[in-house]
């Protein structure tokens, strides 16, 4: 509730309330979305090593809490320190909720597929009704309104997290592995009251990456090559050859990935002003905003995922499932398609203003192309990882997401043609051109990188040695 409520306005807040430049509102928003994506790699950490799930679950729940509530105040520096507090907050809160998850069950029980079937369902429910209730509410009420609902959210979820751990209904599940840990003393402090400081003295470090993000981008820039490096590397040392291999394969996928994820997470950014300055969003005589289509890919989500489900299930017990390479090719092919519904929709405008119907089937593209390769990727990493370094190659998938994040500011600044790199400032028929030749454009380069990801399969496949 709390992310997608962000993901809903924050764009549109910075360009219409805080009167900041397209240019400017994507970078602060790719920051912000990158680092969204790499707090977790820590906060994983820090919950597994030192502070058990439970504390790390409620610590971030109530930083993001504090988040939200600070974005009720109209000043830039309390607007970077929000965002900074919904970043650390969400690093400790999402990775652990789902591990948490994992501790009531064994590790074969039947029981666990449908548990995380309820939780994702769950979750696409929440990013479904966030952008309907936060999203109407910030645009047509007040911003801080907006913001505030989205803070009563988690606030009502932390409330019902402590009723149930009070009750019991957790059992002995989410504790630390080694309580004696959390009062040793270190500087005086024990080190899980450090731990809760240190949050507040990292603060200020990542409001400064924020507002200056280009300073992340050089960052993030050095990791991923460092982050390649190793793999290729270690690809290379492996004494088994075909475990070295399979990180190779690895290291292809995660460069389709990323851009698979710098493409969707437009939007966030682009796709969501594209939406408030060139879509007809009456809807049945109700006019609708603009944020409130974040809506349409979780409710697509909830009405697809089964049937992806049954469908690779079907295919799989008659042996002709696509592998994994395959299938993530076919998740860039649907994106492409869905980037093309603008062009599309754009031989349909009057008056720069294009039918929300073309907006809607470019988010079905995109949302069949997640449920394509979404679900598989984190699977098949399990799976083609060498056993010791399962963790480190999952900290690796999820900061190839967050660097895919920071490079989609580029492709959304692409976009920026007007005055100072503001495209608010053309009419709608010239900025109608504008959005649709660089989704145009985005569209053929994710057909193109699935064309290529299709040649690269059968190679893929072999180095795979047999993993599905």
């Amino acid at each position: 509730f709390s992310y997608y409520g962000m993901r809903a306005l924050l764009i549109l807040y910075m360009t219409s309330a805080m009167k900041y430049s397209d240019n400017d509102a994507y970078g602060v928003y790719a920051a912000y979305g990158a680092m969204v994506y790499a707090t977790p790699i820590a906060g994983g950490l820090l919950a597994e090593k030192l502070l058990g799930y439970r504390k790390a679950i409620f610590w971030g729940g109530t930083l993001m809490a504090l988040g939200h509530f600070a974005m009720a105040f109209e000043y830039e520096l309390v607007f970077y320190l929000a965002l900074a507090l919904l970043i650390l907050g969400n690093g400790f809160f999402k990775p652990n909720i789902s591990s948490f998850i994992a501790t009531f069950y064994e590790k074969n029980d039947p029981r666990k597929d449908g548990a995380y079937t309820i939780f994702y369902m769950g979750i696409n429910a929440g990013a479904m009704l966030t952008p309907l209730t936060c999203g109407y509410i910030g645009q047509q009420v007040g911003w801080h309104y907006g913001f505030g609902l989205a803070g009563v959210g988690m606030v009502l979820g932390l409330i019902v997290f402590v009723i149930a751990r009070n009750k019991g209904y957790f059992e002995d599940n989410g504790h630390p592995n080694e309580p004696e840990l959390l009062t040793k003393k270190t500087a005086g402090l024990s080190r899980e009251v450090l731990v809760y400081v240190a949050s507040f003295v990292v603060l200020p470090v990542v409001m400064v990456l924020i507002k200056y993000n280009g300073s992340l981008d050089i960052l993030l820039g050095i990791l991923g090559v460092s982050m390649l490096g190793y793999l290729i590397a270690m690809g290379a040392r492996e004494e088994d050859r075909d475990q070295g291999q399979r990180v190779w394969v690895i290291v292809v996928l995660l460069l389709f990935t990323a851009m698979f994820w710098s493409f969707f997470e437009l939007a966030g950014s682009a796709i969501t002003l594209y939406t408030e300055r060139n879509v007809d969003m009456k809807v049945g005589g109700t006019q609708l905003t603009a944020a409130m289509f974040q809506a349409v890919n979780p409710l697509f989500i909830l009405a697809f995922a089964p049937i992806f489900s049954f469908l690779w299930g079907f295919l799989g017990r008659r042996e002709i499932e696509p592998n994994a390479p395959l299938k993530f090719a076919m998740g860039l092919f649907l994106l492409g398609g869905g980037f093309f519904m603008f062009s599309i929709g754009k031989g349909f405008a009057v008056d720069g203003m294009v039918p929300v119907i073309w907006l809607i089937l470019a988010y079905l593209g995109h949302t069949l192309g997640e449920l394509c390769l979404s679900p598989v990727g984190l699977s098949l990493v399990t799976k083609l990882s060498p056993p010791k370094i399962v963790g480190l190659m999952m900290g690796i998938w999820f900061l190839s997401s967050s660097i895919a994040h920071q490079a989609g500011k580029f492709i959304a600044q692409l976009t920026s043609s007007g005055e100072g790199g503001d495209t608010s400032k053309l009419p709608p028929t010239e900025t109608l051109t504008v959005y649709t030749d660089v989704f145009n454009q985005v569209g053929m380069i994710a057909m193109g990188a699935g064309v290529l990801l299709v040649i690269l399969s059968p190679i893929l496949k072999k180095w795979m040695h047999g993993v599905r």
